[in-house]
């Protein structure tokens, strides 16, 4: 029997596994959500335990609906939700805390009290991150500070800190792995990129003892293997990358100057450049885009908060929606000359702006706006938050005339023609959209030995659509500067 690979990945709002087979064909796939929780005004976070249960009963349902066994398996990847902070007891493998999510900005003021000392530039220079509450390392702090005892049992080697991945790696192992990949590494603010090594003078900037982080491998390397009591098997992991890397990985974005978007949760664009680490002047984030070999691959990074989050909320808030693939067919009786924005900061504003502060609205409301004209604002705030981050990425000296695309909203083929029409650009949707749990495969069967190369990969990319502009340089003008003034509107002056 061909070998096959079971790819996780854990999302900000549900826990998936997908089985494939090295043709890239899905064979099987699990899913479940888990909950959320809002504590407080800008506060999100998830309690780590459920997302295991939800992972493990995901990567069992997979399993079963691929009608293979364990043993089947050759690797496991995993790819995950970056930023969100998990810290645990090392001898029972139980969070102190729930996990905080990388939505959560509690830990703003201190950012702020940081960027007050003159410090975000060291921070950028070291990591490639502007500093923010976004990042893990503010919350690995706050958690030390804020649950009782915690300081003092890190201080004494009692806790591991970790993202999601490495928190999944511990689960899946019994506790015998305590290991990060590089991608995961780059969004903590605590890992120099330059170096590729935990940073000494960012540890203690943020009081974070280094025996509380994990080691930092290869996205493609031996992670350990399963407990054979999960899944039917010790199933050897082979592959971590973060969730944005992942769907880069997936889309085959291996060379300099290629790039892709995702729209799940948030929007996440990410361009290649290459060997040298860019640094944007616009608000990008510089990142690691994948490490193999010990040689890293950089990239340059635009984050939007809120993209499948604000159809979510117009469906489980509203109540405008009873399911999300309806928009497309509200949006198409919409006229294209709305006048209604929706600015989706209700956890601030991410690149470029960086504005904690910013805070979701509507603006061109009219007697004669109804369900459809605000739920075709919401889709259409995704292309303009896309459009602020492309433009960006030019005045970072790069000019995109292609974008790949993927994630559950690239289905929506009214949403990818009007981000075409917004971009003026070709937008290009592959004949596999599942390209995050599909990156985490290539990756985990790179090191496997199921791929060869990186080139013998890329040969596997197929195109199911292209969307080209449609629309006029004056349509696209008019609309975005309403958005513009739209997103003013929502900033604290």
């Amino acid at each position: 029997m061909a070998p096959y690979i079971l790819a996780i990945d854990q999302g900000t709002t549900s826990s998936r596994a997908l089985v494939f087979d090295t043709d890239s064909h899905i064979k099987g796939i699990g899913q479940q959500d888990f909950t959320q929780y809002f504590p407080d005004n800008g506060w999100v976070e998830h309690d780590a335990n459920e997302i295991w249960a939800t992972t493990l009963a995901s990567c069992r349902n997979a399993l079963n609906r691929a009608g293979i066994a364990a043993t089947d398996i050759a690797c496991l990847g995993i790819t995950n939700q970056r930023e969100t902070t998990v810290v645990w007891d090392r001898s029972t493998g139980v969070p102190i805390a729930n996990a905080i999510v990388w939505q959560d900005r509690r830990t703003s003021a201190f950012c702020e009290a940081l960027r007050e000392q003159g410090l975000a530039q060291t921070i950028q220079d070291k990591t490639g991150l502007l500093l923010d509450s976004y990042f893990s390392a503010t919350k690995l702090r706050w958690l030390l500070e804020h649950v009782p005892g915690a300081r003092a049992k890190a201080n004494k080697g009692e806790l591991a800190f970790g993202t999601i991945d490495c928190f999944l790696l511990w689960q899946l192992t019994g506790g015998r792995s305590h290991f990060t990949d590089a991608t995961n590494a780059s969004r903590t603010m605590l890992f120099n990129i330059h170096t590729q090594q935990w940073d000494q003078e960012l540890l203690d900037l943020f009081e974070i003892p280094l025996g509380l982080l994990p080691e930092v491998k290869d996205c493609a390397a031996d992670f350990g293997r399963c407990t054979p009591d999960l899944l039917g098997s010790a199933i050897p992991i082979t592959g971590v990358l973060g969730d944005q890397q992942a769907a880069a990985f997936g889309q085959c974005c291996f060379s300099a100057g290629l790039a892709k978007s995702t729209y799940g949760t948030g929007c996440f664009l990410l361009l290649n450049t290459g060997a040298q680490p860019l640094a944007s002047s616009t608000g990008l984030l510089t990142t690691i885009a994948y490490r193999l070999q010990g040689v890293p691959s950089y990239a340059i990074e635009g984050s939007i908060f809120m993209a499948g989050a604000t159809m979510q909320w117009l469906r489980d808030g509203l109540h405008l929606l009873k399911d999300v693939a309806e928009s497309a067919a509200l949006a198409r009786a919409t006229s294209a000359e709305s006048s209604v924005y929706l600015v989706p900061a209700f956890t601030g504003l991410g690149a470029p702006y960086w504005d904690p502060a910013a805070r979701a609205a509507i603006f061109g409301m009219t007697r004669d706006t109804g369900v459809k004209e605000i739920v075709t604002a919401a889709l259409m705030s995704v292309c303009y938050q896309t459009k602020d981050l492309v433009l960006a990425i030019q005045q970072d000296g790069t000019k995109l005339t292609q974008l790949r695309v993927d994630g559950g909203m690239a289905n929506n083929d009214f949403l990818m023609q009007r981000l075409a029409d917004v971009l003026d650009c070709e937008v290009l949707r592959p004949a596999i959209t599942e390209t995050t749990a599909l990156g985490a495969a290539y990756v985990a069967g790179l090191q496997a030995g199921l791929f060869e190369s990186l080139p013998s990969i890329s040969a596997r990319w197929q195109l199911q659509h292209s969307f080209k502009p449609e629309r006029s340089e004056a349509w696209r003008q008019q609309r975005y500067s309403g958005w513009l003034d739209a997103v003013q509107r929502t900033r604290v002056q």
